[in-house]
C-alpha cells in the first residue's frame, strides 16, 4: 500500500467513524426527548392523581449507606433506583458513598431519561420507562 492508498483508507476510516458518531449522538437525542416527554406525561398524571411525592433518598454504590437528597419525587423503580422528581427531572439515586453525603445529604444531579431501563446490563433484565411509569401510577390506583 502506498503512502497515498493509506492517507486515504484512514481519511475514509475516519469519515465513517465520524458519521457513526453523529448517527448515535442522533439517535440518543431523539430517545432522550421521547423519553422526556413519558417523564412530563408521568408529572402530569401523578398530580392530577394526587399521588402524593415522597422524600427521596439516595444509595451508595456499595449498597450499605442510604442519603438524605432534599428532592422529592416518585420512585419509579422497585428498588428505589430510579425517581421522578416533582421537578420534572429523571434521577438516578446510586452516588458514590461519601462521609459528606452522611453528614450533608447527597445530590443526584438529573439525568438524561431512556426509553429503555437496563439496557445491556449484565443481567439481561431491562423494562421500558413506559411500563415502569405505568407500573407506578397503576401502583397507587390498584390497577397492576
Amino acid at each position: 500500500m502506498t503512502a497515498r492508498e493509506d492517507d486515504d483508507w484512514r481519511q475514509r476510516r475516519d469519515d465513517a467513524v465520524a458519521k457513526h458518531a453523529a448517527a448515535v449522538a442522533r439517535a440518543r437525542e431523539i430517545e432522550t426527548t421521547q423519553a422526556r416527554k413519558l417523564v412530563t406525561e408521568f408529572v402530569e398524571e401523578a398530580r392530577r392523581r394526587l399521588l402524593p411525592p415522597e422524600r427521596l433518598m439516595a444509595f451508595a454504590f456499595n449498597g450499605r449507606s442510604h442519603y438524605r437528597t432534599g428532592l422529592h419525587g416518585w420512585y419509579i423503580h422497585p428498588n428505589h433506583s430510579l425517581a421522578i422528581g416533582v421537578d420534572g427531572e429523571f434521577y438516578v439515586l446510586g452516588v458514590p458513598a461519601s462521609l459528606r453525603s452522611r453528614l450533608l445529604g447527597a445530590r443526584p444531579a438529573p439525568s438524561d431519561p431512556m426509553l429503555v431501563i437496563g439496557r445491556g446490563a449484565k443481567d439481561g433484565e431491562s423494562i421500558s420507562l413506559r411500563e415502569l411509569l405505568h407500573r407506578r401510577l397503576a401502583a397507587n390506583t390498584g390497577d397492576a
